[in-house]
C-alpha cells in the first residue's frame, strides 16, 4: 500500500493541471492513467497545434443542466491566467477566427509545460496503470487498487474525461465511479460531432463531397456562422460541429448559405439591371456551382434573370437561405470532440469541485456535465476546473 495525499485518475488536461496545483501546496500527488503517454488528447487536438483557449470565455459558451455551475471556476482561473503560463514558457501562439488560440509549433509545447509544472512539484505520473477498484475507508480515506500497486489517499480526483474518441482510450470509468458513490450522472451523448444523412439524401448530395462554404446553421433557438463541409457521409465543418451539441435526434436543422446577403433583393436587382445570365450562373458568383445545382430544383437552372418572376425569386431565396435537412444521426463518439452530459454538477461544489456528499472525492474536466463550444472552450474548462480543485485537494 502506497500512502499519498492525492490520487488523480487521468493524466489529461484537467488532471495534470490539478496535480501541479496540488503539488505547489506541498501535497504528495500521484497521477494514474491507463494510457502509455500523458496528455494524448492534448497532442492530437487542433490538428496537432492545440486550440488551448479562447480570448472570449463566457458561461454562455458552455452547455450544462446547471448553467451557472461553471461561472465560479471560469472567473477564478481565466483564459488570461492560462496565457500567463504560456507566456512564462515562451510558447509562441496565434489567433484564428472567433478568438481561438493555437500553438505556432506543436501541441507538445502545452503538454511539456504541464509536465514541467508537475515535475517541479514532485508530482508522480504512473502510466500503463489500470485502476481495478476504489474503496472508501472508514477514516475519510480512499483505497485505489490497480493492476500494479494499491494506493491510499485523502483526496481522490476523477479526471478521466468522457467517451469521445475511444481509440485514444476514452471510457465510462468516471461515470461508473460517480454511480458507485451514488452521484447522479446526466445522460451522455456525442457532441461537437459531424452529422450523417439519410440514405436518399446522402446519395443526392454525394456530388458535393469536399465542398466547403461559409453558412449560418440554426437549430431551435441556437445559431452559428462558420464553414459547412459536405462529406461522403454527411455534413461536417465547424458550424455543424457547433450545432450538433444542441441538436436532438429527429430534429431538422436549417442552413442559410448566404447569411450576409438578402437573396430576394439581390435577384430583384439583377433583374432590374437587365442581367442576361441564367439563374444558375448568377448564383455561381456567390456559391459553388455544384451547390447551386444541388439546392435548386432543376427547372430553375436555365431561367434567365430577365424573365424571372417574383414567386420564383421567393422560391429560390428560400432554397438557398432556408435549406432544411433532418440528419439521420451523428458519427458518434468515434469522431466526437467532446461528450455532452456527465456527472451532475448539482451534486458537486462549484468552488472546490468536491462531491457535496462524499468528502475527499472530486470531479474535474469533461467527466462533469459541462460542455464547451468548439474553439478552445473545453480546454479552458479543463484548466479552470483543474486549477480550482488543485487549491483544495
Amino acid at each position: 500500500m502506497i500512502q499519498v495525499d492525492v490520487v488523480v485518475i487521468g493524466a489529461g488536461a484537467a488532471g495534470l493541471m490539478c496535480a501541479s496545483e496540488a503539488g505547489k501546496r506541498g501535497r504528495k500527488v500521484v497521477v494514474l492513467d491507463h494510457a502509455n503517454k500523458a496528455g494524448k488528447k492534448i497532442l492530437m487536438s487542433g490538428g496537432g497545434r492545440c486550440n488551448f483557449t479562447n480570448y472570449s470565455i463566457e458561461a454562455e459558451n458552455f452547455i450544462s443542466n446547471n448553467p451557472h455551475f461553471c461561472k465560479s471556476a471560469l472567473s477564478r482561473f481565466t483564459q488570461w491566467d492560462f496565457l500567463g503560463w504560456v507566456d512564462r514558457y515562451d510558447i509562441p501562439f496565434h489567433e484564428r477566427s472567433h478568438g481561438q488560440l493555437f500553438c505556432n509549433d506543436s501541441a507538445k509545447d502545452i503538454l511539456n509545460m504541464l509536465l514541467s509544472e508537475c515535475e517541479k512539484t514532485q508530482v508522480e505520473i504512473r502510466l500503463n496503470c489500470n485502476v481495478q477498484g476504489i474503496k472508501q475507508l472508514a477514516d475519510n480515506q480512499f483505497q485505489i487498487n490497480t493492476d500494479k500497486q494499491s494506493f491510499q489517499c485523502q483526496s481522490l480526483v476523477i479526471a478521466t474525461g468522457g467517451l469521445s474518441i475511444p481509440k485514444m482510450g476514452a471510457s465510462a470509468f468516471g461515470y461508473q465511479v460517480a454511480e458507485q458513490f451514488g452521484i447522479p450522472v446526466i445522460p451522455v451523448r456525442a457532441a461537437l460531432v459531424p452529422f450523417t444523412l439519410q440514405t436518399a439524401e446522402k446519395q443526392k448530395y454525394s456530388a458535393l463531397s469536399g465542398v466547403a462554404v461559409a453558412a449560418e446553421v440554426i437549430c431551435k433557438n441556437q445559431s452559428f456562422k462558420e464553414n459547412v463541409l459536405f462529406t461522403h457521409r454527411g455534413l461536417s465543418g465547424p458550424v455543424m460541429l457547433q450545432i450538433s451539441s444542441y441538436w436532438q435526434a429527429g430534429e431538422a436543422i436549417a442552413v442559410n448559405f448566404l447569411p450576409d446577403l438578402d437573396v430576394v433583393e439581390l435577384l430583384q436587382q439583377k433583374r432590374a439591371d437587365n442581367v442576361k445570365h441564367q439563374i444558375k450562373n448568377s448564383l455561381a458568383e456567390y456559391l459553388p456551382k455544384r451547390l447551386v445545382e444541388a439546392l435548386l430544383d432543376q427547372k430553375y437552372w436555365a431561367i434567365s434573370m430577365q424573365d424571372i418572376s417574383n414567386q420564383q425569386i421567393d422560391d429560390i431565396a428560400r432554397a438557398i437561405q432556408y435549406w432544411q435537412i433532418k440528419p439521420n444521426g451523428t458519427e458518434g463518439y468515434r469522431t466526437a470532440e467532446v461528450t455532452l452530459g456527465g456527472v451532475d454538477c448539482s451534486s458537486i461544489s462549484s468552488k472546490t469541485m468536491q462531491s457535496n456528499e462524499i468528502t475527499g472525492l472530486y470531479f474535474i474536466g469533461e467527466v462533469l456535465d459541462v460542455t464547451g463550444w468548439l474553439g478552445g472552450y473545453n480546454f479552458q474548462w479543463a484548466w479552470s476546473s483543474g486549477w480550482c480543485a488543485g487549491q483544495y485537494v
